[in-house]
């Protein structure tokens, strides 16, 4: 049989296994840095299928290592994250969260799933392909640093460095059985904002007395807001928002001393963001001081934008629509979301594609980060036995 009809059969063999391991890691999600059972429970079924990895990977990653003949020639690498959100689920199933208040709200845990899908198959087909294939199962893609850079930092794309790497993540949007790509900047950076703004407070009746940062805070608000209103190149998609404004000890007659406020920068332009993130802490610094107040700027620098590698997308593009057929292949656009897949696009050729998860039946759209978000699990069928078939042809098989 040939290898693609040979992936197709074993992705019909595996999808009830990998449903079932989605819904043990659905029910039992665990936030980013604390994924000690989930990794575990990853190493558990590599164990049993006897196929070699490594841990220590930042903290609690693992990297698995597939081995075909002549496993020296070359080698690329997979990669799933496996952390959760802090959300309550809202869906009336049966491996609903048994963490109250943790929930796979992204789809990392079909991620998980699928990736040690793909090492089944991979490991059943190793005497069919030549070189070496890592599947890297990582830690903390929800929350800044990203477990990627941390997994970067302890050695994840040496001995032996993968020529390239794949990704993927679910889409609720596109129906279950297609696929979306999208060569170059695929995805944005995203920066935190943090802004402290110190007045004097006071009675609330008197506010001529005192100096208020609840209305300085809005002042610079507005004001930041032409960073983004009147940039040079308004052809660069930006993003700034506020999501959150803390008086600290105000009242409806209080005038607070302080107010925090916390905010999202993303672009996908790496040199204006440099610039942009500057003009953010020097106009907020002046706004403030100009009103006799001060403000304390702090910016957490987040993940970079993400480069799906041109060449490299095209081939996987390619494969895909050989293996699913041209109408199951699908263009996505540019999103101003932002993925730590990023930091791995910094130091290979990467192709980060999209998953259609989407039901043929859902009446309504079931949005990433809701408490209502679930998949078609016939989507984890095409999942593994695309990445797979992705990368057997990666290695030139």
């Amino acid at each position: 049989m040939e290898l693609k009809g040979k992936i197709k059969e074993l992705a019909g063999k595996y999808h009830k296994e990998v449903i079932d391991l989605r819904r043990h890691l659905h029910a039992n999600p665990e936030l980013s840095f604390h994924e000690y059972k989930t990794s575990a429970y990853i190493q558990k079924d590599l164990d049993k299928l006897k196929i070699p990895y490594q841990t220590g990977f930042a903290d609690t990653g693992v990297v698995a290592m597939i081995e075909g003949k002549n496993p020296k020639k070359k080698t690329i690498a997979l990669r799933a994250d496996m952390d959760a959100l802090p959300i309550t689920e809202e869906n009336d199933i049966s491996y609903k969260s048994k963490n109250e208040g943790v929930m796979h709200a992204c789809g990392h845990d079909a991620h998980t799933a699928s990736l040690l899908g793909v090492a089944k198959i991979l490991h059943n087909i190793k005497d069919d392909f030549e070189g070496s294939i890592k599947c890297i199962f990582q830690p903390a893609e929800e929350k800044s640093p990203g477990g990627a850079s941390l997994m970067i930092r302890d050695g994840v794309l040496k001995n032996p460095t993968p020529k390239s790497v794949i990704g993927q993540h679910v889409h609720p949007p596109l129906q279950a059985g297609k696929v979306g790509f999208r060569e170059g900047l695929t995805m944005a950076s995203a920066d935190e904002i943090y802004l402290t703004v110190h007045g004097k407070g006071g009675h609330a009746a008197a506010p001529q007395l005192f100096i208020d940062p609840i209305m300085i805070s809005a002042q610079i608000i507005v004001a930041l807001q032409q960073i983004v209103a009147r940039r040079a190149n308004p052809t660069i998609p930006t993003v700034l928002s506020f999501g959150k404004i803390d008086s600290i000890g105000g009242y409806n007659n209080v005038i607070p001393d302080t107010v925090k406020i916390a905010g999202t920068f993303r672009t996908v332009d790496e040199k204006w963001r440099e610039a942009a993130l500057k003009k953010v802490e020097k106009i907020a610094k002046s706004m403030a001081k100009s009103m006799d107040a001060k403000c304390d700027v702090e910016i957490v620098r987040g993940y970079p934008c993400l480069y799906n590698n041109e060449e490299l997308t095209r081939r996987c593009r390619s494969v895909a629509e050989d293996f699913l057929g041209k109408r199951n292949v699908v263009d996505i656009p540019l999103r101003m979301g932002a993925e730590d897949f990023s930091f791995y696009t910094q130091k290979a050729d990467c192709c980060f594609y999209r998953l259609g998860v989407k039901s043929k039946n859902a009446k309504n759209q079931l949005n990433l980060h809701t408490p209502t978000f679930n998949i078609d699990e016939n989507a984890l069928e095409t999942s593994i036995g695309l990445m797979s078939y992705l990368a057997i042809n990666e290695l030139g098989c």
